[in-house]
């Protein structure tokens, strides 16, 4: 592998893989939801980090902020056109994931495995 392709895919893993961010994206992918659904919709995440991951991916240009002038103040985020373009490949990782998950839960843990208890040789 080139350092141009690793560059590519570690620019690609920067973007996309904040502890949030897929989720976020695709969550997000062709609709517009206002802050409170989001945050209802991830309810592990915590608020200051669901601000922080908004701005990030609003700042990489993948989602864009439309805020209203009204009271209470209202905030929508929606995918833009180029976040738009990752909705293939985060889809397809998701798919991984849950093969991934799916084959660690047939995968015993380890105070499960039951060792074959080797003989004393003395006695045979």
């Amino acid at each position: 592998m080139e350092t141009k392709e690793i560059k590519a895919i570690k620019a690609t893993l920067d973007i996309v893989c904040g502890k949030w961010k897929a989720a976020i994206l695709l969550l997000l992918m062709g609709r517009t939801l206002r802050f409170s659904k989001i945050k209802s919709s991830l309810p592990l995440i915590n608020h200051q980090t669901l601000i922080k991951q908004l701005k990030e991916l609003e700042k990489d240009g993948l989602i864009e902020r439309k805020s209203y002038k009204e009271v209470p103040p209202r905030v929508e985020y929606s995918v833009t056109e180029y976040g738009a373009e990752l909705e293939g490949m985060l889809k397809e990782m998701m798919d991984w994931g849950e093969k991934h998950l799916e084959l660690n839960s047939r995968i015993p843990k380890e105070d499960e495995i039951i060792l074959p208890v080797e003989r004393d040789k003395t006695h045979q």
